[in-house]
C-alpha cells in the first residue's frame, strides 16, 4: 500500500523517515525531496530495486541513475582513482547541486545500468534528504517523473506520475525554485561539464581553473566515459 507523508508536520516527519528506511530495506521505491526537485530512490546496492526504479520511470539501462550520499566520507567507499581536483570540487560544493562522475569502486556489488565503470555521486543540501540517507545509506535517485515529463516539484506531482510503483511518498514543500544540478565528469582530464545547472562554470573554475565547458573543444588526451547518459535526481 502506498503511503504519503507530509514532513512539514513534525509528527509525520519522524514517521516518514522510518517508513522510507523500511521501504528501502524491502527493495521498494520511495519519493523524497532534494535541494532541487523531488527524486525517486532505491537501494543503490540492490540491482532488483534499481531495475524497478528504471521501469517505473520508463528509462533504459543506458540512462543509469546517479547515487545520492549522506556525507562526503562515503566517497572513497564508492569511487576509486579520485583525482585531487575532483575532491576539491566536492569539498567546495557539497552538499549542493553538483553531481560528480568518478570511476566506480569495482569491488561493490551494484548494478545501476550501463555505467561503463563509472558512478555519478552527489550530496544534496537538503536536511530531510540527508536524514533519510543517513538511515538508508546511498540511494540511486532519479527525478520523480516518467521519462519525457517535467520533473516533479511536489510529492503529489510525483504520485500522479509514478502511482503505486512507489511505496512511500514524502512531501516537504515545493522544490521547484532551484535549477538542476551541474554534472561534471571527473574521469577525464581536464574535467568537463556534461550538463550546466545550478553551479556555473565560473564558480567551478574558481576551484579548478581548467574545467571545460560544454562547448569547449575536446583535448586529444582527455579520455572518455563512453555513451553513458547520466540522469540526475535534481533534473536529479
Amino acid at each position: 500500500m502506498t503511503q504519503l507523508f507530509d514532513a512539514q508536520e513534525s509528527d509525520q516527519r519522524t514517521a516518514a523517515i522510518a517508513a522510507a528506511s523500511k521501504a528501502i530495506s524491502q527493495r521498494e521505491l520511495i519519493v523524497l525531496p532534494t535541494d532541487t526537485v523531488y527524486g525517486v530512490g532505491a537501494d543503490a546496492f540492490n540491482p532488483q530495486a534499481v531495475a524497478v526504479l528504471l521501469a517505473a520511470k520508463g528509462r533504459s539501462r543506458q540512462s543509469p541513475p546517479p547515487v545520492l550520499i549522506g556525507n562526503m566520507q562515503v566517497l572513497d567507499a564508492l569511487a576509486v582513482d579520485i583525482p585531487a581536483t575532483g575532491r576539491q570540487l566536492a569539498q567546495a560544493f557539497w552538499p549542493g547541486a553538483l553531481t560528480l562522475i568518478f570511476n566506480a569502486q569495482p569491488s561493490l556489488s551494484w548494478d545501476l545500468g550501463e555505467t561503463h565503470g563509472t558512478v555519478a555521486l552527489r550530496q544534496p543540501a537538503d536536511a530531510l534528504a540527508q536524514q533519510i540517507l543517513q538511515n538508508t545509506g546511498p540511494l540511486a535517485v532519479s527525478s520523480a517523473n516518467r521519462h519525457g515529463q517535467p520533473a516533479a516539484t511536489t510529492a503529489q506531482a510525483a504520485q500522479e506520475a509514478l502511482g503505486a510503483s512507489v511505496s512511500v511518498y514524502i512531501h516537504d514543500g515545493d522544490r521547484g525554485a532551484q535549477q538542476a544540478s551541474t554534472i561534471v565528469d571527473c574521469t577525464v582530464t581536464p574535467h568537463r561539464v556534461l550538463r550546466q545547472g545550478a553551479i556555473s562554470i565560473e564558480e567551478l573554475r574558481q576551484v579548478v581553473p581548467d574545467v571545460l565547458d560544454l562547448n569547449d573543444p575536446e583535448p586529444p588526451t582527455s579520455g572518455s566515459t563512453g555513451a553513458t547518459t547520466w540522469e540526475d535526481s535534481s533534473s536529479s
